[in-house]
């Protein structure tokens, strides 16, 4: 079945939505470590921060930190390696992960042009950043 045009999502805005377990808790990590701007508390046990052209929802759930996967991920572009510098300032610990098959330095995968970090939010979510 064919949609028509106007439903289409490749022009909508989207949200990343994360489950935490503590939302003072992950209120301080998401905008005092990772910097995102507060831009409401719509609902009680519900935050909506900025973050580019997407909003990241955290919301306060009793299965907060169970995702085994990428909750979300950013793209930096060139200033991943500023944006990598300052997350480790920030006391944000790199995981590693040897069975991707990347390269390793630092916490930073990398192949060709690729590189990549991944850390855990409070809750264990896994965030990640890219240059690509």
């Amino acid at each position: 079945m064919m949609l028509k045009e106007k439903l289409l999502l490749k022009d909508r805005p989207s949200s990343a939505i994360v489950a935490v377990a503590d939302l003072a808790r992950a209120r301080a990590f998401y905008a005092e470590t990772l910097g995102l701007e507060l831009a409401g508390e719509a609902e009680e046990g519900v935050l909506t921060f900025r973050t580019g052209p997407t909003q990241l929802v955290v919301y306060q759930s009793t299965l907060a930190g169970t995702n085994k996967a990428n909750a979300v991920v950013w793209n930096a572009g060139a200033d991943f390696d500023a944006i990598a510098d300052q997350l480790r300032e920030q006391g944000v610990v790199f995981e590693t992960y040897p069975d991707l098959g990347l390269e390793i330095a630092g916490g930073i995968h990398s192949s060709g042009g690729f590189k990549g970090v991944w850390f855990k939010d409070p809750d264990g979510n896994i965030l990640h950043v890219t240059n690509m």
